[in-house]
C-alpha cells in the first residue's frame, strides 16, 4: 500500500486520526533523520518555545513524518499532492552528482503551493553532530567536516576497538555497510541525545536546523 492510500485510510493506522487533523507532511530520507529532528526540536524547543517540538505535533496528529527510503527522490515532488497538505521536503546535500538530483527535485516541490524543499548544506544530518556529544555519548574521539561520512568513520572507529577483529579495510562490503547502518542509528540517537544548543550552535552557526523548525511551522500554520 502506498504511503498516500495509507493516509487517506485510517483503518491501517493504529489509533487512527482523522486526515484533517494533518497539518504537515514532512519528508525525509529515512527514518534516522526522524530520530534526528524529533531531538533537536525537542531541545530547541525547550529554550525558545516558538520553535516546534516534533514529536509532540506527531503525537497529537498534527504532523506526519514520510520517510522516502532514499533513492529516486524526483518521484516524490507530486506523490504526497492529492492530498492537498502543506508540505516540507528535507533532503540531505549528498555529494555531486547526487547533489544536482537532489537540488532539481527541491526546486520542483517550491514550485508547489503550500510546500517547501531545502537541501541541507551539509552532507546528512549527522554532520550536524559535534564531536563532544559523539565523545560523551561512546567515548569515542572523532574529527569531521561538513562532508566527511560521518557513520562510516564511527563505524570504522568502533570497529578497530575490538582488536581481534579483521582490519575494517578486509571486510565485506556487505559488513562494512552493516555496520554503518547500525553506526548510523547510534548517532542519531545516542549521539543525538548528548547535543546541547550551544554544541548545535557551534556545529551550525548560520541556524539551518532552525530554519527547517520555522518553515515547518510555518506550512503548519498556512492550511
Amino acid at each position: 500500500m502506498t504511503v498516500t492510500k495509507q493516509l487517506m485510510n485510517t483503518d491501517v493506522i493504529q489509533n487512527p486520526t482523522p486526515t484533517d487533523l494533518v497539518r504537515v507532511l514532512l519528508v525525509v530520507e529515512g527514518t534516522n533523520d526522524i530520530e534526528f529532528l524529533k531531538r533537536i526540536s525537542q531541545l530547541l524547543h525547550s529554550s525558545d518555545s516558538s520553535l516546534p517540538h516534533l514529536a509532540n505535533m506527531e503525537q497529537r496528529g498534527e504532523l506526519i513524518f514520510i520517510p522516502f527510503g532514499g533513492g529516486h527522490v524526483q518521484a516524490w515532488t507530486q506523490r504526497l499532492a492529492p492530498l492537498r497538505k502543506p508540505e516540507l521536503h528535507l533532503y540531505d546535500h549528498e555529494l555531486p552528482p547526487e547533489t544536482d538530483y537532489r537540488r532539481e527535485a527541491a526546486e520542483a516541490v517550491n514550485r508547489r503551493e503550500r510546500c517547501q524543499a531545502v537541501l541541507t548544506g551539509k552532507r546528512s544530518l549527522e554532520n550536524y553532530l559535534h564531536p563532544q556529544a559523539v565523545r560523551a555519548a561512546g567515548d569515542i574521539d572523532l574529527e569531521f567536516d561538513d562532508f566527511d561520512p560521518v557513520a562510516e568513520i564511527t563505524a570504522k572507529r568502533l570497529h578497530q576497538r575490538r582488536l581481534d577483529e579483521m582490519p575494517w579495510e578486509l571486510l565485506t562490503r556487505r559488513a562494512r555497510s552493516r555496520m554503518t547502518h547500525r553506526a548510523k542509528r547510534w548517532l542519531n540517537t545516542r549521539a543525538a541525545d548528548q547535543m546541547t544548543v550551544e554544541l548545535l550552535h557551534n556545529r551550525d552557526p548560520g541556524g539551518e536546523v532552525i530554519s527547517w523548525l520555522k518553515a515547518i511551522g510555518r506550512l503548519a500554520e498556512s492550511r
